[in-house]
């Protein structure tokens, strides 16, 4: 079990003095084990556990932030930290004002960094080790528009032009959906809402909002590399579409990032009669957020069958929130029909797609193992009563 580090060993982790050591270690990664046998010579435990730690969270930290060196992470602060990418996309919405925008439940900076980009800014967070990480990130990064202070969100500050809050959805231990469950919850909220109309909440993509919400906020899921990051529930003059859906994804490695977004209200697309050269995949924002017929409608695409996630048409377009899968050959799902299929063509490395139809794409991945040096995607999708096996090749973006 890893020694507890107190207040004090944070605060020495921010140091210069620790940051000499922890360029040490990053310089000479393979030589971790020694290094931490002549530091335990001179620090306690808990500093020695932190400095390996830190480099090791810095490492993972490279799919959040484009520069991970400069910074200082907890283990639950990166997992909840927003990335560099989605986090400069939101804070587009911000303006200045006289009045700071208040960023609460601050973790260790992911969204506070971006707003303080842009406008001035306060990060208030109750634990006073997170809070005082992400006013380390801060300096890092010479956001001088920002401050962080320690306090409970639940304490509604006098004066602010928005705010940005990121509920804890483990306030018991548990991961929940449930936004009532949330810390701070419904209440704060709505505190929050009466205070002061303009803000957003930082939400599971999963997340089981108020009714209420759908009329009052424009409700939004972000994806970045094909993963749904977030749902963010807009509210005021933030909400660029109130009672509408929005999906929008976020790519690229440039801050600003680049973007692509739809908008509308739910409805399934209209259903092809027969599959046409293509299959498309929407982006998984564009799922979560129920507008698969609004992306459908935009390309004349059809639903390959009622209530599937995969879309058909003659033509494959450029569109960030499309996969486009050129269809080879379609079968019934019959595991040997399958691999013979896969050993005439010599197709050796096999992606499997598949969306409600039930099968375990690892197993069956080893059950029509074959040689060969080719590559295909199998995509499953249930067509009525049965399941239809697409052979497809992946199609770059046009």
């Amino acid at each position: 079990m890893a020694p507890a580090a107190g207040y004090a060993d944070y605060r020495w982790l921010v140091s210069e003095a620790a940051g000499r050591i922890l360029a040490e270690l990053a310089s000479s990664p393979g030589e971790e084990l020694q290094t931490a046998s002549r530091l335990r010579r001179e620090f306690s435990a808990e500093r020695v556990h932190l400095l390996l730690e830190q480099i090791s969270l810095r490492v993972r930290a490279g799919a959040k932030f484009a520069r991970p060196e400069r910074m200082f992470f907890t283990p639950i602060g990166l997992e909840q930290a927003t990335d560099e990418w989605v986090a400069a996309y939101k804070a587009a919405r911000f303006s200045n004002s006289g009045d700071p925008v208040c960023d609460l439940c601050c973790g260790i900076g992911g969204d506070l960094l971006a707003l303080a980009s842009r406008v001035r800014v306060l990060g208030v967070d109750r634990d006073r080790v997170t809070a005082m990480l992400a006013e380390a990130n801060c300096q890092r990064a010479d956001r001088r528009r920002a401050g962080v202070v320690v306090a409970d969100a639940a304490h509604v500050p006098a004066k602010m032009a928005a705010w940005h809050l990121d509920p804890d959805r483990r306030p018991a231990g548990r991961r929940t959906t449930r936004v009532d469950l949330h810390e701070p919850g419904l209440p704060v909220i709505e505190r929050l809402r009466r205070a002061c109309g303009t803000g957003s909440v930082k939400l599971a993509p999963a997340a089981q909002w108020p009714d209420g919400w759908n009329a009052e906020a424009e409700l939004e899921w972000i994806s970045r590399g094909g993963e749904c990051k977030q749902l963010v529930a807009w509210f005021g003059s933030l909400a660029e579409a109130r009672g509408r859906r929005r999906a929008t994804v976020v790519f690229g490695e440039a801050i600003p990032p680049g973007i692509r977004t739809v908008v509308g209200d739910p409805h399934e697309p209209p259903l092809a009669e027969t599959p046409g050269r293509y299959l498309a995949e929407p982006d998984s924002a564009v799922l979560a957020a129920g507008l698969i017929g609004t992306l459908a409608a935009e390309h004349s695409l059809g639903a390959i069958a009622a209530g599937a996630a995969y879309l058909t048409g003659d033509r494959a377009t450029a569109d960030p929130a499309l996969d486009w899968f050129e269809i080879t050959e379609s079968l019934p799902f019959d595991a040997r029909r399958l691999k013979a299929a896969l050993r005439e063509r010599r197709i050796g490395r096999l992606e499997i797609k598949q969306r409600g139809v039930g099968a375990s794409p690892d197993g069956l991945r080893q059950q029509l193992r074959v040689a060969g040096d080719e590559a295909a995607t199998l995509i499953l999708a249930r067509r009525g009563r049965r399941v239809t096996a697409f052979l497809t090749r992946r199609v770059a973006s046009p």
